[in-house]
């Protein structure tokens, strides 16, 4: 019987737009369709293949239609920019269960030019909407300042710790031809930079980009039938979680407890250690995110974070690989992240990434979204167990 977990299933395809940045002339539906397309052909696929579809954003119908797809199954489960890493371990129970074939999961937004993208707004019948809209807590940077100083405070650690996370993955940045900030940095200057609202200076803030990239699906028996299949990555294992909505009503606002119990599912399902990780893609919408996962996915113990990254773990030639593309705060960042995440690992998984790890062969992929309402763990591999 096929399993969810344990490398039963496989991506047999994964494919970012052709361009990412600045696409004043591509909407949000024609990113998607890129993507997936992209996807497909990658797979060795044709959109008449596919019988099960997942995205956020667009309605999941408002995609299949315009790709030609007839779904069996849809998700269209939206958490932010942890969504596709949901859509990942959803997809890989509606495959174990019979309930799609070959599932299609797509992402596209023009977070930067705004073509075909709905306006943010907080849904006035939410507690956001209610308790924190009204009073100018709206935008990431000015919700995320407290946890980001209750959790430097707790550990004796300051704004130079939040610098040197972007130092560390702008060394990534500079060997990647497709990240918007290649530019390598100091501490100094990432904390002389303007600031944005403290502790955050722009450096630690993610870029604003357009962009997409998708997933394909399928168990591992139809990927060995498949030229693809060469180039499979197996999910070994996932988890998720969610707390609040509202920052403000965080379980611990120095720990995120949803990093600790989704993580910890995954690793749990997978079968593996944290000993066993090669590679680690955490989702980075601001410098202080990566600081959270390292210590409550228990890389590191309480307060080591900042000094893990310092000693250079997480950079090139590091223990550790972290956001190798440059993540969220280099690379892109279309304003939901997770699927760039899953594509990097893919790429270091099957030795395609521009700056490739020697010998990955598993990787660890953290999401995180709505703020600090939800996460989503994977672990992935380029082999089945």
């Amino acid at each position: 019987m096929t399993s969810m977990h344990g490398g039963d299933i496989a991506i047999i395809g994964a494919a970012e737009t052709d361009e990412i940045g600045k696409l004043p002339g591509m909407s949000v539906l024609e990113l998607h369709a890129q993507a997936g397309l992209n996807a497909l052909r990658d797979a060795g696929l044709t959109p008449a293949d596919v019988d099960g579809l997942a995205t956020a954003g667009p309605l999941a119908i408002e995609v299949s239609h315009h790709l030609g797809i007839t779904p069996r199954w849809l998700d269209g489960t939206m958490i932010g920019g942890g969504s596709f890493m949901l859509h990942v371990r959803h997809a890989a129970a509606a495959i174990a269960s019979g309930a799609a074939e070959i599932v299609l999961i797509t992402h596209g937004e023009s977070g930067r030019s705004g073509v075909g993208a709905a306006p943010f707004s907080p849904s006035p019948s939410g507690p956001g909407g209610q308790f924190q809209a009204p009073y100018g807590a709206v935008t990431p940077y000015s919700t995320f300042t407290v946890p980001a100083l209750r959790f430097l405070h707790d550990r004796g650690m300051g704004p130079e710790d939040l610098a040197q996370v972007v130092v560390a993955q702008r060394e990534w940045a500079a060997k990647n031809p497709r990240a918007l900030r290649r530019d390598i940095v100091t501490v100094d200057e990432v904390l002389q930079a303007p600031m944005v609202s403290y502790p955050f200076t722009k450096d630690m803030c993610c870029v604003v980009t357009d962009g997409g990239g998708a997933l394909v699906l399928t168990t591992s028996e139809r990927a060995a039938d498949l030229p693809s299949g060469a180039r499979a990555v197996y999910l070994l294992g996932s988890g998720e979680s969610a707390e609040s909505t509202l920052v403000s009503q965080m379980d611990e606002v120095g720990s995120f407890q949803s990093f600790r119990r989704a993580s910890a599912e995954a690793f749990a399902t997978a079968g593996v250690g944290h000993a066993d990780i090669d590679h680690l893609m955490a989702y980075d919408a601001f410098a202080h995110l990566p600081l959270y996962m390292l210590e409550d996915i228990g890389f590191v113990g309480h307060g080591e974070s900042g000094a893990f990254i310092a000693e250079g773990h997480t950079g090139p030639g590091g223990r550790l690989p972290m956001n190798t593309n440059g993540g969220g705060l280099s690379y892109t960042h279309t304003g939901m992240y997770g699927m760039f995440a899953i594509q990097e690992a893919v790429r270091q998984l099957r030795g395609e990434a521009a700056a490739q790890v020697t010998g990955a062969r598993t990787s660890f992929v953290q999401g995180v979204g709505l703020f600090f309402a939800a996460a989503a763990s994977l672990v992935l591999a380029n082999r089945r167990p």
